[in-house]
């Protein structure tokens, strides 16, 4: 309680300080995990969604099944889940990346686990499991953003977590410049899996924003032959058919 008074949480949108205790019926209480207007900004994933990647369907897709990429593209994965639309949570998650605000990976896990948690634990899933960082680059910027929302979510699923099940051996180039088939050639031989006989059977790769898939495919084959009958993903931010 007392660190919560001297070093109180940010909004996860607006990066203001939060109220570390608020008045509600009458009683005091502790403070949210974003300011209530700010929650008003956020869009999240909403049906109907690609039955693969999880991206909402608009426009001319809104009738179909695949999004235009899954409809081209044969992931090793079995189905992705996101949380919130990309456009809507940019800021933060660039925050949350590259800013320090780990804070606001408690927002991320509580409003994962409500809108997502009952079919997060139907499927059946052993292990989380974040997407790697290079060990270099880990070290530069602190931490692995992907891991500590994982750890979150992890506690609140009640689900075991590992963070070296796989491992990335090598530094790749920005993804955001790359094409499909530059992010898939840019990630050859730069994951590589700790066990050959792993026994969990299904398991949830955990990453802060899904774009073609490639990573997740990457990881996804490696965790296939090293025997996982199941693989799922889940980030926090996934865009949008147009």
């Amino acid at each position: 309680m007392v660190k919560e008074i001297i070093y109180p949480g940010r909004c996860p949108v607006c990066d203001g300080i939060l109220n570390t205790f608020e008045i509600k019926d009458g009683k005091l209480q502790r403070g949210g995990l974003i300011h209530r207007e700010c929650a008003k900004k956020i869009r999240y994933v909403k049906p109907p969604t690609c039955i693969k990647c999880g991206k909402s369907l608009k426009g001319v897709y809104a009738d179909g099944e695949f999004c235009e990429d899954c409809a081209k593209i044969k992931h090793a994965y079995d189905r992705g889940f996101s949380v919130f639309e990309y456009r809507s949570v940019s800021g933060s998650i660039y925050r949350f990346k590259y800013m320090g605000r780990q804070e606001y990976a408690d927002f991320y896990a509580n409003a994962t686990k409500k809108v997502l948690g009952k079919k997060l634990k139907e499927l059946g899933i052993d292990l989380i499991m974040p997407v790697p960082m290079y060990s270099r680059k880990a070290a530069e910027r602190g931490y692995n953003q992907a891991e500590v929302y994982a750890g979150r979510l992890s506690k609140l699923l009640d689900i075991p977590m590992r963070s070296d099940l796989v491992v990335r051996t090598r530094n790749t180039l920005p993804m955001k410049n790359l094409d499909v088939r530059g992010r898939r050639n840019n990630l050859k031989k730069a994951f590589n899996i700790q066990r050959n006989d792993v026994k969990f059977k299904c398991v949830l790769i955990i990453d802060d924003i899904y774009t073609t898939g490639s990573t997740i495919d990457e990881i996804s084959r490696l965790l296939r032959m090293a025997g996982v009958k199941k693989v799922y993903f889940l980030t926090l931010a996934i865009g949008q058919t147009t």
